[in-house]
């Protein structure tokens, strides 16, 4: 064990627990942007090879799952479609609002959309339940799970760390496609 990794110290582990001791919690909510009701990222102690540890959690729909591999596909086309792609960057303009994209731009991001809608289509990715554990990471050991519920909360985190902890943990393997959800439009 990696030593220099904080996630491994005694110390930092008695200081989360008191942490997770007075919330109550079996986990600790790293904050950021990126937590919504589809993906968590958190903090939680569990055991890895007969010692404490720290897991840093990345726990996400399955649905959020799905839709980042459709999106990873139709970028890979793209950069073969499209030599000079490097991915779409927005832009604000000094009120905030987003600048228009260039022509070339558009085009692929039309492209891309297609290509997402093409494959939603055809159900052509299929992903399943899983988890992934790496122990090369810098806090701790990183873990990715991605779960075939609605959304995260606080009742599937917990449940998710329980079982994770006393290794009970059932995944379902069945694949699964996803379709976007339609915008509702008023016919008025």
């Amino acid at each position: 064990m990696n030593i220099l990794n904080e996630g491994f110290k005694p110390e930092t582990i008695e200081a989360l627990k008191s942490e997770l001791s007075a919330s109550k919690q079996l986990y600790k909510i790293v904050p950021g942007e990126e937590n919504s009701d589809e993906f968590v990222n958190f903090y939680f102690i569990g055991m890895y090879e007969g010692r404490e540890v720290i897991y840093d959690a990345a726990l996400y729909t399955l649905r959020l799952h799905h839709s980042s591999e459709l999106y990873e596909i139709a970028e890979h086309e793209a950069a073969k479609k499209f030599p000079n792609f490097k991915g779409i960057h927005y832009e604000e303009d000094e009120n905030g609002n987003l600048k228009p994209l260039s022509s070339e731009e558009e085009e692929i991001g039309w492209f891309i959309t297609e290509i997402i809608m093409d494959m939603e289509e055809d159900e052509t990715v299929k992903v399943q339940e899983f988890v992934d554990i790496d122990t090369n990471h810098d806090f701790g050991i990183g873990l990715d799970a991605a779960l075939n519920v609605e959304y995260i909360d606080d009742k599937v985190i917990s449940k998710f760390v329980k079982a994770f902890n006393d290794d009970t943990l059932k995944l379902d393997d069945t694949l699964y496609s996803f379709q976007s959800e339609e915008e509702d439009v008023d016919d008025e």
